[in-house]
């Protein structure tokens, strides 16, 4: 169905539901959303956010004809580990499939999406999992998470990673993230960049991220998101050259008018630096 978030046309949801797994989580909008559609579209009359396939959605991209951008489980997390590798292969294989579109994968368990490629490339003759018109990407909702899930999806080899720090709950630098790898040993990684340093020592350049989208929490209980946290992710990205997305500042700041750190009307709203920000990946 056509989608109402800003960065994607499409939703394509032939999985439904999901667990909380981290902060970001506590006020989730699909959680909401499937609670009012429970017994109805889909969602069980009971547990209505459960993880629960839906067979029947697995073909429509098939009779969308005009290219879109599709975002996949838009009301669930693919990766989630009730949904079987055989079952996400199943949607993979639609996608593949049916290449006249662009297909956004964004989970919170880079671990699970990182086994499933392998799993693939185990399981089929394919040298390539995730081509141009597959994007994967995490949500990483503060600096933890981002520590925690940017690494393990730069470790999958793709045409386009991307980050969504929505809703944005902290400060998030992804040219500073720093790895434990060996025993309280550390490496330091710049997402955006792809410079290495592991251990003190600079090394080679690992992959980078291609695209970073942004926004604060919306809904009720919306927590509040600092301007100054998106304008210094918008400038990490800026002077790195990587695309920038920035949603909204979210249901919290529109309602702050008059709060300390939001000082005029500029803080609500899609103008971050008095512009729209509504940059893509180069596929």
């Amino acid at each position: 169905m056509p989608s109402k978030i800003e960065w994607t046309e499409e939703s394509w949801n032939p999985v439904t539901g999901c667990t909380p797994i981290s902060e970001g989580c506590v006020h989730c909008y699909a959680r909401r959303m499937a609670t009012r559609l429970r017994g109805r579209a889909g969602y069980p009359a009971q547990e209505p956010f459960r993880v629960t396939k839906h067979r029947d959605k697995l073909q429509q991209p098939r009779r969308w004809r005009r290219p879109r951008r599709v975002f996949v489980c838009s009301m669930g997390d693919l990766f989630h580990p009730e949904v079987d590798f055989s079952s996400i292969r199943d949607i993979y294989e639609t996608a593949r499939e049916h290449p006249r579109h662009t297909y956004i994968f964004l989970t919170k368990r880079p671990h699970r999406m990182h086994q499933f490629t392998e799993y693939m490339l185990r399981k089929t003759d394919l040298t390539e999992i995730w081509g141009s018109n597959m994007w994967i990407g995490v949500t990483a909702e503060n600096h933890e998470r981002a520590r925690e899930r940017v690494p393990v999806l730069l470790s999958i080899s793709a045409r386009v990673r991307f980050v969504s720090i929505e809703p944005m709950l902290g400060p998030v630098r992804l040219r500073h993230l720093d790895v434990e790898k060996y025993h309280s040993e550390w490496c330091h990684i710049d997402a955006l960049t792809g410079a290495h340093t592991d251990m003190g020592r600079p090394c080679e350049s690992v992959p980078k991220l291609d695209w970073v989208i942004c926004g604060g929490e919306t809904g009720p209980g919306a927590r509040p998101m600092s301007p100054e946290w998106a304008q210094e992710l918008l400038w990490d990205c800026v002077t790195a050259h990587v695309p920038f997305f920035f949603k909204r500042h979210g249901s919290y700041n529109e309602r702050a008018q008059g709060e300390a750190y939001v000082s005029d009307s500029a803080n609500t709203g899609r103008l971050l630096k008095g512009l729209e920000w509504n940059q893509y990946p180069n596929s």
